[in-house]
């Protein structure tokens, strides 16, 4: 005779003291009143012929409805092949070692980004900030997109930080490829940020054009050596504007990188955007004072600590305001002016592209694998040169 639940009201709590009493209901499910008056649902069944028994739970926190679902539910798994003990064993065991948002950003930080973007200390610092301390303990698989829509509101409407909406969108992107990273590899699933665009959270970051006028440059230059200013930065400034390099470059520069006997700075590919390694002519009016930072340098960097990214960019946002400029600019803008200005002076793109570092397009990037280090070394010395003097070169001849 099948069990109800008002005689399991009855015998829940009353102890006993003989060996647990099974109680049938139907389906293979029974209920075993033990000494202590506790009633535990157990479904019976038999696998490859052999008899098994599986605990279900314990009333009342389970319902007899809910065993009975459970029972249904353990005997399509029978029918399907499967071991229904065995099955909830997994599926325990998935929800005890559940992927978080966390393990899945940090996934793709290590296995992805560190091989492959130069600048992902400045992801993890964006998500150690922005998305872990609010969702990075939910498990990935159960964290829906309203969650995640809350995290790119706060930093676009600024709940916790200054307001950043271009940021939202540029951290929504490095998100979406993490989580699509982790669903390629079956590290963990998660489409919730599949429909999502920037647009919906933040603002596109927009393509600058900015170049700096010859007396905004000048500024600048005659700002780098100026003594009175912190040192750091004035190097970095110094070196960004003779070599036209990336800020990450020259921030993560270390003295094995400059050789002055050949007299050539090699950036070796894990510093380079491009992930290729860049060599650049050190110009022999700059050799002593290259070797004036070698000199000084008592942790192997050329610039004498490694300063995070992002307090380097923060910095080099505020210089333009210290020298009075009206119209903004970063220091990647000078990396822009250099290029802009060695075109003007005629010197052949694709010297300019390489001493920028960027990787040649079409069939030349196939065939030709020259370094052009005479050509290079001859636009720097020229460039040096204008910087030095102040005033526009004369148009050298490369072919």
């Amino acid at each position: 005779m099948a069990l109800t639940d008002s005689k399991l009201k009855a015998l829940n709590g009353k102890k006993h003291d003989k060996s647990p009493i099974k109680l049938a209901d139907r389906d293979g499910l029974s209920v075993y009143h033990r000494k202590t008056g506790t009633l535990s649902f157990v479904f019976r069944y038999r696998y490859n012929g052999k008899p098994q028994d599986l605990a279900l739970g314990t009333y009342p926190v389970m319902s007899l409805a809910k065993a009975r679902e459970q029972v249904v539910e353990c005997r399509v798994m029978l029918t399907d092949g499967y071991n229904p003990k065995v099955q909830r064993q997994l599926k325990k065991d998935i929800q005890l070692q559940a992927v978080t948002v966390r393990d899945a950003l940090e996934y793709w930080l290590e296995n992805y980004a560190a091989k492959n973007r130069a600048n992902h200390e400045k992801h993890r610092a964006q998500f150690n900030r922005h998305v872990i301390p609010f969702i990075g303990h939910l498990p990935l698989e159960h964290c829906e997109t309203r969650h995640w829509v809350k995290v790119f509101d706060d930093i676009s409407n600024g709940t916790h930080y200054r307001a950043a909406p271009k940021a939202a969108g540029y951290i929504l992107q490095n998100c979406k490829q993490a989580l699509r990273y982790c669903r390629v590899r079956r590290f963990a699933v998660s489409n919730a940020l599949d429909d999502l665009t920037i647009a919906d959270v933040g603002e596109h970051q927009n393509k600058r054009d900015r170049v700096l006028s010859w007396s905004e440059l000048m500024d600048v230059w005659s700002w780098a050596q100026d003594t009175k200013h912190n040192w750091y930065y004035r190097q970095l400034v110094y070196l960004l504007v003779v070599f036209g390099a990336r800020t990450q470059e020259v921030r993560l520069s270390t003295i094995d990188e400059w050789n002055l006997d050949t007299g050539l700075w090699t950036v070796p590919k894990a510093n380079s955007k491009t992930d290729s390694q860049i060599v650049r002519p050190i110009p022999n009016e700059l050799k002593p004072f290259i070797q004036s930072l070698i000199e000084q340098s008592e942790t192997g960097y050329l610039l004498g600590e490694l300063k995070r990214p992002e307090a380097v960019s923060c910095w080099g946002g505020s210089l333009c305001k210290k020298l009075g400029h009206v119209e903004s600019w970063t220091l990647h803008d000078l990396r822009r002016t250099f290029a802009t200005i060695l075109n003007d002076m005629e010197v052949e793109p694709y010297v300019v592209e390489q001493l920028l570092g960027h990787s040649l397009g079409g069939v030349m990037a196939i065939y030709n694998r020259s370094q052009h280090i005479e050509k290079k070394r001859v636009a720097l010395n020229l460039w040096l040169t204008k910087l030095t003097r102040n005033e526009f070169c004369t148009v050298v001849n490369f072919r």
